[in-house]
């Protein structure tokens, strides 16, 4: 059950499970059978789960926790050991932090545990972050939020600094005085695209401006967080974000960083996770793996 509705593909199921497609085309019948619902159906070319499987996939996340939990002991009790590990990681994020945060997991990781697996997913307005965590879509999310959830484990990863990065000709730079709250706003502003539904949908610059009655000129949104610094380079666009990750770019391209002339909050970045993996000690090994890289960044060159 909860494989078939996590992965909404009997394909995929079946080589998770480790099984044939018959067989688990089988299974499907008769959870259909026992449940009294279609629990995945046709859409587009794929599958979707109904309103039924999505209520019985958290029912069936606890189970398989308990379940882990009964079984499970004699696993916990000799620990983790990354060195012969095969352990599956799913970890969905955004890029906001640095552009080196996940190269540079995924060396760690690899060098310290070999035989793991990593499965690394974007962030974006269509991913539920409580819902993937809780059917075990995945196992860690890491993000910035003006207020995180508070329905889920937290770590906190690091706190930065929000500033501009502009062209090095820009007005702003040529004219640094001048640079005030007035004219940031009638700048041509360039923005992530929000990482949560709706057309009110904000992110946490926006939504803070939001809450000071204020708004700002975005002419440009992009999904391709990466790709912005070399919009910004030959343009007279405004990215505003933390300073880590602008850092990154002032050696490779003509851009520099400015201080925000509107105070913002510092922007924190966590990694959240659910009751289903918080006592797991190969995941405890992996948020802290995660942990140390994040917290590693500011002096990484």
């Amino acid at each position: 059950m909860h494989t078939l509705v996590t992965e909404c593909s009997v394909s995929r199921a079946a080589l998770k499970l480790e099984l044939s497609q018959p067989a688990v085309s089988a299974h499907l019948r008769r959870l259909r059978e026992v449940t009294g619902d279609l629990l995945l159906v046709r859409s587009g070319n794929g599958m979707a789960p109904t309103p039924v499987a999505l209520e019985l996939v958290g029912t069936a996340a606890a189970l398989l926790e308990q379940a882990d939990r009964l079984f499970g002991r004699q696993q916990a009790a000799r620990g983790f050991d990354p060195a012969t590990s095969e352990a599956r990681f799913q970890v969905a994020a955004s890029d906001f932090l640095d552009p080196l945060f996940l190269p540079r997991l995924v060396a760690v990781v690899k060098q310290a545990a070999p035989g793991v697996q990593l499965e690394l997913l974007p962030l974006s307005a269509e991913f539920d972050v409580q819902r993937q965590l809780v059917s075990g879509g995945v196992d860690l999310v890491v993000g910035n939020w003006l207020q995180p959830p508070d329905d889920l484990h937290l770590g906190r990863l690091l706190t930065d600094e929000v500033v501009c990065l502009v062209a090095d000709d820009h007005p702003a730079v040529r004219s640094p005085r001048a640079w005030n709250a007035e004219r940031y706003l009638a700048c041509q502003h360039v923005a992530p695209t929000p990482l949560h539904a709706g057309r009110e949908a904000r992110g946490v610059i926006d939504a803070h401006l939001h809450q000071l009655g204020l708004a700002r000129n975005v002419t440009v949104r992009s999904a391709h967080f990466g790709q912005i610094p070399q919009m910004v380079a030959h343009s007279l666009l405004v990215l505003t974000t933390g300073r880590q990750f602008c850092s990154r770019y002032v050696a490779q391209l003509p851009v520099k960083i400015l201080r925000c002339p509107i105070a913002f909050p510092p922007m924190n970045y966590y990694q959240l996770w659910h009751d289903r993996t918080h006592t797991s000690p190969a995941h405890r090994w992996f948020r802290e793996r995660v942990r140390d890289v994040a917290r590693g960044l500011g002096g990484a060159n």
